[in-house]
């Protein structure tokens, strides 16, 4: 999810933090089209400038001494803030199969197209390596952006000898404009999604009420969205009273801590100065009452790609629970979603049993959410938005590994699913905005088609090995437990598939049909729960497509 400042991923345009510190890095180029032809300009740099390249704020430039070949190389500056993505987008042909290559050098680097593929290296050592990735363009499409950057808080990395190749291309470079491509700019504007979080001006407090209602039968299926109510960004704010009943779970980014170690969470409303036609505190708890009404839940989410929280002590713990429950109750809130990425999760070193975490941040988390739980009882939802870098990944990576080196945080979701199993409501893993992922046939999957939602979601009905140890198995959730995290459109996340391919997923994974190459572990599951997306206010800005084509596929 992301939040108006950075915004998003899709802004900075991420992939994101994969993998294990000391694995080897992979290049994941897949079968494709007989290249003939460079569709990229200056992707060498030798120009000596950026041009046509476009670089999110001021972060890329072009630099000497630092070049795999030639004289020049990109440089990007990323930041605390900014993850340097720097696009060019270019002329290319439907039904068409491209491969996109660079080499880079520098830490969480990533290579890929907007919407669609994308690969990365954990760490180069200093030296350059290349990266590759292969995507197939829509039947319609008659554009590309090819996007390269790194990670917050990781440095400046560098890019060179970046190459775009493919079957026709014309025997002079075509001409590309020189900003963003819609996707880019909009996003760039503000975007926020279950990694997003926007700071906000405290609104005038509301009277306390109402206690969660009943969960809905656990054979239904739901549609579960985000709605921006603490920022405001290029999908526009809308009220409660607004949102359409064809969601049945909304939840509302984002609660964050008044420190990331103090535990203290606070929930502050959108002000007037961000978002002009914002509600009234009266007319907001209203419209969740009215919403609650019709048999919907209304949930705080916690979190977001700027809402880092770490329960470090118990002290933290026990704030964690005192504040929430404030929430929950001033609004009459029907329960919670963890949306915790970032740092707030990581396992420390010789940390290695899912099962048995013995890591402060993990076991306060753990046991803070069972005390909300047992205070409300039976009736309050849970739900968490993990990405695939914390969940999926640990098939391969869980935590510092056992020999040290590996990202600490690879993986370091699954002992929270599992320590609150039998008290989760809904797991919705992001399948966006995410670096290639293996899945149980131990083959890599990319964003932007169904297998990847397949792969992944089958991962978690099947259940998995994790760091593939075969004694030390994941369990499967119940397909009631498990919806698929996707993005509205294009402007809301990397990773955004049409609506068809929602289906093919869909029909894959619940009717056993369609499933193309990867054959689910899990067979199909009737009962898989439904979607997740980011967000409410992204799918309105796109006339509703991502609702209307749920309820027109489960009626």
């Amino acid at each position: 999810m992301r939040t108006p400042r950075r915004k998003r991923l899709l802004a900075a345009g991420t992939a994101w933090a994969v993998a294990a510190a000391g694995a080897v890095a992979i290049s994941f180029g897949l079968a494709g089209s007989a290249s003939a032809g460079e569709f990229l300009v200056n992707g060498g740099l030798e120009t000596g400038t950026l041009n046509p390249w476009t670089c999110s704020g001021s972060t890329g430039s072009v630099v000497t001494g630092h070049a795999h070949s030639g004289t020049y190389a990109l440089a990007g500056a990323a930041s605390a803030t900014d993850t340097a993505q720097c696009t060019q987008t270019v002329a290319v042909a439907p039904n068409t199969t491209y491969t996109l290559s660079a080499w880079v050098n520098g830490s969480y680097t990533y290579l890929g197209v907007n919407g669609g593929a994308s690969t990365w290296t954990p760490g180069t050592g200093g030296a350059y390596q290349k990266l590759s990735v292969s995507f197939t363009t829509t039947a319609t499409q008659t554009s590309a952006t090819v996007f390269t950057h790194g990670w917050y808080g990781q440095g400046t990395y560098y890019a060179d000898d970046v190459s775009l190749d493919g079957p026709g291309a014309p025997s002079s470079s075509p001409s590309v404009p020189n900003s963003p491509s819609p996707s880019v700019s909009a996003s760039a504007s503000a975007s926020a999604s279950p990694s997003a979080s926007a700071s906000a001006s405290p609104s005038a407090s509301a009277s306390p009420s109402g206690s969660p209602s009943t969960p809905p039968p656990a054979g239904s299926h739901a549609l579960v969205g985000y709605l921006h109510a603490s920022f405001a960004n290029g999908a526009g704010y809308l009220k409660m009273s607004d949102v359409p009943d064809s969601w049945d779970i909304i939840d509302l980014a984002f609660g964050e801590p008044d420190s990331i170690t103090s535990g203290n969470i606070h929930f502050n409303r959108c002000p007037v100065a961000q978002c002009p036609g914002v509600e009234s505190d009266a007319d907001f708890k209203a419209a969740i009452a009215a919403k609650q009404a019709k048999g919907k839940k209304v949930l705080l989410s916690i979190g977001g790609q700027n809402g880092e929280v770490q329960l470090t002590t118990t002290a933290a713990r026990d704030a964690f629970v005192s504040s929430v429950s404030a929430i929950i109750d001033k609004w009459g809130l029907d329960g919670l979603d963890i949306d915790f990425e970032g740092h707030s999760l990581s396992l420390n070193t010789g940390d290695n049993d899912f099962k048995n975490p013995t890591t402060p941040v993990i076991t306060n988390l753990i046991s803070a959410v069972k005390s909300l739980k047992a205070k409300y009882g039976a009736n309050f939802q849970l739900t968490m938005a993990p990405e695939t870098f914390f969940v999926q990944l640990g098939y391969q990576y869980y935590g510092s590994g056992p020999w040290g080196g590996q990202d600490p945080r690879a993986g370091a979701f699954l002992p929270v699913i599992h320590g609150l199993r039998d008290d989760l409501t809904l797991l919705h893993v992001q399948d966006y905005n995410s670096g290639s992922i293996m899945g149980l046939d131990n083959q890599y999957h990319n964003m932007g088609g169904a297998d990847f939602h397949i792969a992944m979601t089958d991962m978690l009905l099947a259940g998995f090995p994790v760091a593939g140890n075969t004694a030390n198995m994941f369990p499967p959730l119940k397909p009631s437990q498990v919806a698929i995290g996707m993005p509205a459109n294009t402007y809301a996340g990397n990773g955004y598939v049409a609506p068809a391919v929602v289906n093919q997923a869909l029909d894959c994974l619940t009717k056993g049909t369609g499933c193309g190459s990867y054959t689910p572990r899990a067979g199909k599951q009737p009962n898989l729960r439904g979607l997740m997306t980011w967000s409410i206010n992204w799918d309105n800005y796109n006339g509703n497509e991502f609702s209307k084509n749920f309820h027109n596929y489960f009626g």
